[in-house]
């Protein structure tokens, strides 16, 4: 009955807050994948022409997210404290009464259990919605991919615009969609707004042309500096977003400068020994262990390719057989080591990699596998580190391996999370805090 009661108060504060200015736009970001990449790269972009809102953290669900459409700090440990929660209702009114210090907010919307999309429906009338991706996740409530499309797709429903990421979408999933105002982007012929890619450097990203709709502007040179094709997807989102907005080629060129990987996402990094860690440790989930493999292919100058691969989590029934089939993915002339981490990992990707012909390495915890790697890795190694987050916590993994001594860099550093952590690598006496050379 609190929640229930907090949650309408928050829903009921962010009507008013539309209706008392009604000139601010409201882009929501939801999908199986990408959201914070998207969200990011598309506050970046319209940075250039607008004031913009985004509260940088995961503020998706739904008490949370009311509080980062109105821009009011969520309570964090502290849910269950009328006080805390009088405080937040006491600034979500100052928002409605005075004016306005924005012109577009934009927001990530999360979903683990079905309906929990349209319950934004309630009281959320996004001017824009971009849905990033359908694949599987939280499989154990979904069941199928089709409900998994029926959930993300909902927010359609109740938008006045929509954009939907062609590559990431199946064709067949626009049975669900019941709102004839949307256009596509992605970075294949497929998508209305797509990239067509001219170059691509480790140290500079990508070079290429922006195709879209627009008479006006039909095409641009752009660079990207990010790591891997499906990290180019949010980057385009954003761009479709931006020409939406009326933002110019010459400020989303300008924009484009300022978007760098999210810490866990992709995120490059210097190795120790002169080798380059690829940080995907945020989370897992089959299509993006997939592209992320795939992008570790594509470093041919390489002198080692190694992959730590932990398990993907909330897969429900499909679990064995989407593990088997990233472990078959993996390539024994492409791939120097595969590592795993997790009983799902363990149990089923390295089989299959061990029948590809891998040289594999099955690891009890991300600690184990740190060092492992940094024992058979030499100078020019290129390395994947790729894992969800629930017991399995890869990035312990790449601090073992990373150079840098800045934490900031990496997910899941700050108090709470490591005491989180702890019981995982309580063997480990240095753990708290320590940096496990």
């Amino acid at each position: 009955m609190f929640k229930r009661f907090i949650q309408r108060h928050l829903e009921s504060y962010v009507v008013k807050y539309f209706q008392a200015h009604p000139e601010v736009k409201l882009v929501v970001v939801t999908g199986s994948v990408g959201k914070t990449s998207t969200k990011r790269a598309v506050a970046t972009l319209l940075s250039q022409r607008y004031r913009v809102r985004m509260l940088d953290n995961n503020h998706n669900t739904d008490l949370s997210a009311p509080c980062g459409i109105l821009g009011v700090a969520y309570p964090v440990g502290k849910v269950h404290s009328v006080g805390a929660w009088l405080r937040v209702f006491r600034a979500a009114h100052r928002r409605v009464v005075e004016p306005t210090d924005v012109d577009i907010i934009v927001q990530e919307l999360g979903t683990d259990h079905p309906g929990e999309i349209a319950d934004f429906g309630r009281y959320l009338r996004p001017d824009l919605a971009i849905v990033t991706a359908v694949t599987p996740e939280h499989m154990e409530f979904f069941g199928s991919i089709d409900e998994v499309a029926r959930e993300e797709l909902e927010v359609a429903s109740y938008s006045r615009q929509v954009l939907l990421n062609r590559d990431d979408i199946e064709g067949r999933f626009a049975k669900f969609i019941t709102n004839p105002n949307f256009s596509t982007y992605g970075t294949t012929g497929l998508g209305e707004y797509r990239f067509e890619q001219h170059d691509f450097t480790a140290e500079s990203g990508y070079r290429g042309m922006v195709i879209t709709p627009s008479e006006v502007s039909p095409s641009f040179m752009v660079s990207i500096n990010v790591v891997g094709e499906h990290s180019l997807r949010p980057v385009m989102g954003a761009v479709a977003a931006a020409l939406h907005y009326g933002v110019t080629p010459e400020e989303i060129v300008r924009g484009l400068q300022l978007i760098r990987p999210v810490p866990g996402r992709m995120n490059p990094l210097i190795g120790i020994g002169g080798t380059t860690i690829i940080d995907d440790t945020y989370n897992s989930s089959p299509a993006a262990a997939l592209a992320a493999l795939q992008t570790l292919y594509s470093f041919s100058q390489a002198s080692q390719r190694i992959a730590i691969l932990g398990d993907m989590n909330e897969l429900g029934a499909s679990s064995q057989s989407e593990h088997e089939k990233l472990g078959a993915a993996c390539s024994s002339s492409l791939l120097d080591w595969v590592v795993t981490v997790g009983p799902e990992a363990g149990k089923y990707i390295a089989p299959a990699a061990q029948y590809r012909g891998c040289q594999v390495k099955v690891c009890r915890d991300a600690i184990e596998a740190g060092r492992f790697v940094r024992s058979v890795s030499q100078a020019g190694s290129v390395i994947l580190v790729k894992g969800s987050q629930g017991g399995i916590f890869l990035e312990e993994a790449v601090k073992i391996l990373c150079v840098t001594s800045e934490d900031v860099e990496l997910v899941r550093q700050s108090p709470e999370w490591m005491a989180i952590k702890a019981p995982y690598f309580s063997q480990y006496e240095d753990f708290v805090g320590g940096r496990r050379r």
